[in-house]
């Protein structure tokens, strides 16, 4: 392993394990989460957002849960998808909150297994606290088609 990609390594650690308390106040959940793309941009990667065009009053606990699954799901593109593009979009959803975030990378058999003993158990304890939030969670990928994982909570 090369110095950039111990470098890289490090990097990847920092996303999961950083304690940044997010200050959702000062710069938004949407603000929050860019801050978590840096490190993908550092490797080149070209992150897009979509966000509503007006303002949606999201709780703290709400944004608090969608900022940690962005930071899970951030972390495992950045750790694992080789993608080029990736797309962060926070939307109004009837009676919630989806946040979906879609990269072009390798992808990886869903219904493998392997998956969870191979990656962790972070998008495990993910769907947990998006369940206990009466929210729902899809991820939706396949070898060589990238990745899509949307996460929806509900504001009611």
């Amino acid at each position: 392993m090369g110095q950039t990609a111990a470098a890289d390594q490090s990097t990847a650690g920092a996303v999961i394990t950083d304690n940044l308390t997010a200050d959702f106040h000062a710069l938004g959940l949407a603000g929050c989460i860019d801050k978590l793309t840096v490190p993908l941009r550092r490797q080149g990667v070209c992150v897009r957002w979509e966000t509503p065009h007006h303002g949606v009053e999201i709780p703290a606990t709400c944004a608090a849960l969608l900022y940690h699954a962005a930071q899970e799901t951030l972390t495992n593109a950045l750790r694992h998808s080789h993608a080029t593009e990736l797309t962060v979009r926070l939307a109004a959803v009837y009676h919630g909150v989806r946040l979906t975030v879609t990269d072009n990378g390798v992808g990886f058999n869903c219904n493998s297994q392997t998956t969870g003993r191979k990656h962790g158990y972070g998008v495990s304890l993910m769907t947990m606290a998006v369940h206990e939030a009466a929210g729902t969670i899809s991820i939706d990928s396949a070898p060589e088609k990238g990745t899509q994982v949307a996460i929806t909570i509900p504001l009611d």
